[in-house]
């Protein structure tokens, strides 16, 4: 036998999540300095784009919908709705007594005289004068039929306050269903009560439904259903009293007694309360809201108010994730669904299942400490996308992209394979060829008249490398970096540098060495998550140490030195190993830097500045220090620093120190253009 529900699910068909886009803008984030775990929510707070292009809703964004929803609930509404329908029901009431009382021909003028002084003498209070009225003999049966609707709408407002749609149903309702209702109520509460002794057994629940399971559309599946879902219908009918003014809270009370025309409802739906308030004290039974609006809302429907409100604030909450391990898996789809529309919900949903997907990819890794950390997988990923970034910059400037040297990294081991951005291997012209016929009669055409090549189809001749490179990258970790925004773009670099050489330069070597107040060696994941810090001081001369100390480590190795830096050196390290800080920079911090630049130039090193910024007094330093390393000077926008470094590093992979296999793309003037 099979069963078929309602799809609860987004669409079907739509594409799965990207998770390039994510990854990358969280990426962004984390070299900025955020955790990778904070970097993840800010992403999802945001959305970013869809597949097709579309923006994609995200957490912020619901929340504001969210906040905007409760808005318009207060302001719309007022909580006086009953009490006006009680009021315009007695008016209409007395007016028709009135006038059968002015025209009954054959009524006792004392008695017309005592009637109409009844009726002049009504208290103001509305609940006063239907009480008073509870024992008048109405002459006009118009006027009796408007007081006894009276009576009826009180119950069924009471009513629909704890459950839901009673108002609805129990329109016209006979004296029997009236019977019925009280019969729930009593049954009602004596399972509560049982249950609060803890008496109660599964087959009392089963039995209370059996009698009285139309009265609960919600169809609980046990007790705790049954106790959760009156519970919080009970307390936002009790946040509604507290919302009103003391005055309505007491018309309304007093009027509650003449609920069907009797006190038992009243006293069975307060037994009720006492009950449910002991067994979810949890719930919100104190709070109150302020209503500013004209709609008037009866008891019911103020209740659904009150309850829709409840929602809206714990969907704040739960897209606020201001709690301690909260997710987007924590949203409740349905009560989202109930508030914003089910377009929301699918967004919502779209959002846990990016952030689930995430978790999921290995992306993301938890560290020994606890935090999450970019996994190397993550790290691969940023690395190619950001050199895909490089390669779109770098081919942009058409007719210089022909210039490297075919076979240059060795002898071709017969194998061939892909070409992709910065191989420098001949051409496999016989498999580039058969590629392109296979590609073009696959797609219905014909190789008859020839074919034409796309990127797809050229495949390069696998060679063993000869010789290999022994790449220093120095790159200023002081706070002018990320005071003036370069924080970023600096790490963005050494990360395509670094993916640059670990997958099509193998047998190159990288060392990444930051130098703020010191220098340190470091892997490319704790660079990428270093935040900046306050603290003075650049110091070049400690960073050549370490690159030229690196380089002698390699003999057999080509060292190429590679400079990243926004400003001139203020600090070296002494004898002791003490640090030396002073600014503007002293004459022995520029001789002892100047003495490590000429070490690594006696070692063979092809060394190229990177200067960021416009102060002149750098650009002094930086130009002298590259012509006495025989070195180039380039001054590139933050934007194009990726494939300037780039660049510079296939250009040293080249035959002779100064050639430049990209028509001298790396040359200072084209940078600083």
């Amino acid at each position: 036998m099979s069963r078929y529900i309602r799809y609860s699910g987004g669409d079907p068909l739509a594409p799965p999540v990207d998770l390039g886009e994510a990854l990358d803008a969280i990426g962004h984030d984390v070299m900025a300095g955020w955790s990778p775990e904070r970097a993840m929510r800010e992403f999802l707070r945001r959305g970013g784009q869809g597949r097709d292009g579309r923006p994609r809703t995200g957490l912020d964004d619901l929340a504001r919908r969210v906040a905007q929803r409760r808005r318009e609930l207060l302001d719309r509404h007022s909580l006086d709705g009953t009490l006006q329908q009680v009021r315009e029901l007695l008016d209409r009431a007395v007016l028709a007594e009135r006038k059968q009382l002015a025209r009954d021909p054959m009524m006792d003028e004392g008695d017309r005289a005592f009637r109409q002084l009844q009726l002049d003498d009504l208290p103001a209070a509305t609940s006063a004068a239907v009480e008073e009225l509870s024992s008048y003999d109405w002459r006009s049966s118009g006027a009796q039929e408007a007081y006894d609707r009276i009576k009826d709408l009180l119950g069924r407002e009471l009513l629909d306050q704890r459950f839901a749609g009673m108002k609805q149903a129990l329109e016209n309702a006979t004296d029997e269903d009236r019977e019925r209702i009280g019969e729930m109520l009593r049954d009602l509460n004596e399972l509560l009560e049982k249950h609060r002794r803890g008496e109660d057994t599964r087959e009392d629940f089963e039995d209370f439904m059996a009698r009285h399971g139309e009265f609960f559309p919600e169809q609980p599946q046990d007790i705790e259903d049954l106790l959760d879902t009156l519970a919080q219908r009970s307390a936002a009918a009790q946040r509604m009293l507290n919302s009103m003014s003391p005055e309505q809270r007491d018309e309304l009370m007093q009027l509650s007694q003449q609920a069907f025309g009797s006190a038992e409802l009243m006293d069975q739906l307060t037994r009720m309360e006492a009950n449910l308030r002991s067994l979810r004290p949890g719930e919100d039974w104190q709070g109150s809201e302020r209503f500013g609006g004209e709609e008037g809302l009866g008891l019911g429907e103020g209740t659904g108010v009150l309850a829709d409100l409840a929602d809206l604030d714990n969907l704040a909450d739960q897209l606020a994730q201001s709690r301690e391990g909260s997710r987007p898996d924590d949203i409740d789809l349905d009560a989202l669904a109930r508030q914003l529309g089910a377009e929301a919900a699918v967004d919502a949903r779209a959002l846990a299942e990016l952030e689930r997907a995430l978790r999921d990819s290995g992306y993301l890794k938890r560290a020994p400490e606890g935090d999450l950390r970019l996994s190397p997988r993550a790290m691969r990923q940023l690395g190619r996308q950001l050199l895909k970034d490089v390669a779109t910059r770098l081919a942009a400037r058409a007719g210089q992209r022909d210039a490297r040297r075919a076979g240059q990294l060795g002898e071709p081991t017969g194998a061939s394979r892909s070409w992709e951005f910065g191989d420098t291997e001949p051409w496999a012209a016989t498999r580039t060829v058969t590629n392109a016929v296979l590609r073009t009669v696959a797609a219905g055409g014909s190789a008859a008249g020839g074919v034409s090549i796309s990127l797809d189809d050229i495949e390069v001749t696998e060679t063993e490398a000869r010789t290999r490179a022994a790449v220093a990258l120095l790159v200023d970790t002081s706070f002018s970096m990320a005071m003036d925004g370069r924080w970023v773009p600096m790490k963005r670099t050494a990360l395509a540098l670094h993916h640059l050489v670990r997958t099509r330069f193998r047998g190159d070597l990288l060392q990444v060495i930051g130098f703020g107040r010191v220098a340190r060696v470091m892997d490319i994941e704790e660079l990428i998550g270093l935040d900046s810090q306050w603290e003075k001081g650049t110091n070049l001369h400690h960073a050549l140490l370490l690159a030229n100390r690196y380089f002698r480590k390699h003999p057999d190795a080509q060292p190429v030195l590679l400079i990243v830096t926004d400003g001139e050196p203020t600090s070296h390290l002494e004898a002791d190993g003490e640090v030396w800080f002073d600014y503007p920079p002293h004459p022995l911090t520029i001789a002892r830097t100047v003495q490590e630049l000429d070490a690594s130039r006696r070692l063979g090193a092809q060394t190229t500045f990177f200067r960021l910024g416009d102060d002149p007094g750098l650009a002094r330093f930086v130009d002298s220090m590259a012509r006495r390393a025989d070195g180039r000077t380039v001054a590139p926008e933050l934007d194009d620093l990726g494939a300037a470094v780039v660049g510079s590093y296939l250009g040293s992979r080249s035959r002779g120190p100064r050639r430049d296999p990209y028509g001298g793309w790396a040359d200072r003037g084209f940078w600083a253009d």
